[in-house]
């Protein structure tokens, strides 16, 4: 929960427990959610507000990490409950979230409708009039304390992290990878990329997490799933796998097996991997709990192969 330091994780249900994250973020009576999660995540938020002692007219900001639906698929329906709030997102979002039409039709070619509607449920638009777009280095205030979007590509084109200068923390939605809490080991929390379609750029990635590395961060808050230290040496892990991943993507490309021969590949990297950090779990546990990662990052790491090229 972190509520000493005014932060609140919100654990939204999404996919399963102890897995998608958003934040609220409190002082001086005033509150911002940092990500949203689906429209069946409404109460949690609510929850959060009763639990840090405020009300819905007490948050100013909504803010999004990216558009990715398990960030921003409840900000329509989260924001029409907070009447003083705006959003902000960055500008490739923006419109995302004022017609989110697109996102729809994406995530409803890939899911199918029932899938659809069982993870995410229906997109509300966010009014025009309440949309902030948030540049690099723009700054908003939260009841005194200053929070400044960053702009980190490499995920997606249209990604932010969120520097909380009175922490010295980052929210870092996908940027900073996917830390899951059963992977923790005596030597700490345990981390990979997230290469998912459609937008992942390497060299992009590498620059944004050396860029979150310059501010000497003391934690991160990630999305998937909370707040981890020795951010040091897991950017190390990220920067390493980043190459290790993509030489696995490089060295199956023109292969008919492609998909198939790297998502082995990619299960077998992680597994080594979590058994060197002494995770508790077993080489089937591990492929159960990254199955989905696995297979979305097989998927990026695709789509980026074929952009290169063309």
């Amino acid at each position: 929960m972190n509520n000493e330091l005014g932060i609140y994780t919100i654990d939204t249900g999404f996919s399963r427990d102890i897995f998608d994250a958003a934040y609220l973020v409190t002082h001086g009576g005033r509150g911002a959610f940092i990500d949203s999660g689906t429209n069946h995540s409404l109460p949690r938020f609510i929850d959060a507000l009763d639990r840090a002692g405020l009300t819905v007219g007490d948050v100013d900001w909504l803010i999004l990490t990216h558009v990715h639906l398990d960030h921003a698929g409840g900000a329509g329906k989260l924001l029409a409950q907070l009447p003083n709030a705006k959003l902000l997102v960055h500008p490739r979002g923006a419109r995302h979230m004022v017609d989110p039409s697109v996102l729809v039709a994406g995530a409803t070619a890939v899911y199918g409708a029932d899938e659809m509607d069982r993870s995410y449920g229906s997109l509300v638009p966010v009014p025009q009039e309440r949309v902030v777009e948030a540049n690099d280095r723009h700054e908003i205030d939260v009841g005194g304390r200053k929070l400044v979007a960053v702009e980190t590509p490499g995920h997606a084109k249209h990604h932010i992290a969120i520097w909380d200068e009175m922490t010295r923390s980052f929210f870092t939605g996908d940027v900073f990878g996917l830390s899951y809490r059963e992977f923790d080991s005596a030597k700490g929390p345990f981390v990979l990329p997230t290469t998912s379609p459609v937008q992942f750029e390497p060299e992009e990635l590498h620059a944004s997490i050396d860029r979150l590395l310059s501010y000497q961060p003391q934690a991160m808050y990630l999305t998937h799933y909370d707040r981890v230290e020795d951010v040091e040496r897991l950017g190390e892990d990220l920067h390493e796998q980043i190459d290790q991943m993509t030489q696995i993507a490089r060295d199956r490309h023109g292969r008919p097996d492609r998909h198939a021969a790297i998502v082995h590949a990619l299960g077998e990297l992680y597994t080594a991997r979590a058994r060197k950090h002494g995770a508790p779990l077993d080489a089937s546990q591990v492929r159960k709990l990254l199955a989905n990662d696995i297979e979305l990052n097989a998927q990026g790491l695709e789509v980026w192969l074929d952009r290169s090229a063309k």
